[in-house]
């Protein structure tokens, strides 16, 4: 598999943002607030990473990792306002900001790739941003016999 470079940029996709897929996402957060549900629904914080599901075929980045061996490190969420509202249809990017290496605890080398996606309104405008940190953990030792 080939790693991607840092700076690398997927392809834009279309997220819809819809007030049915919020309030299934607040049930699934056992979560009740009143801000999840009607028409002007507000998303909850994390709702944006539904939106990978959203991606067609090959706009999303390949950090070239083997999935076998990795780990999802970190995840952030900025927002450059208000939180998205039912009915805004948002376009999507992700792009490699970050790609650096350390040695693993139990030996060997371990991956980071720090993958961002911003999400823009109708407008252009930056709206939120997801930042998550990916990890592939060192391959494990071979025998020598």
């Amino acid at each position: 598999m080939v790693d991607s470079p840092a700076g690398t940029r997927g392809t834009d996709f279309e997220v819809v943002v819809e007030r049915g897929k919020i309030r299934e996402f607040a049930a699934a957060m056992q979560s009740a607030d009143p801000a999840y549900q009607g028409p002007g629904a507000l998303t909850p914080p994390t709702f944006l990473i539904s939106g990978a599901l959203w991606a067609p075929e090959g706009a999303r980045v390949n950090v070239g990792f083997d999935r076998r061996r990795l780990l999802h490190g970190e995840q952030e969420y900025v927002f450059h306002g208000p939180p998205p509202r039912a009915g805004q249809v948002l376009t999507a990017v992700e792009r490699i900001e970050d790609r650096y290496e350390k040695p693993g605890r139990r030996g060997g080398t371990m991956r980071f790739a720090v993958v961002v996606t911003e999400y823009r309104d109708e407008q252009d405008t930056l709206v939120a941003e997801a930042r998550a940190t990916f990890i592939e953990t060192a391959a494990p030792a071979r025998d020598a016999g």
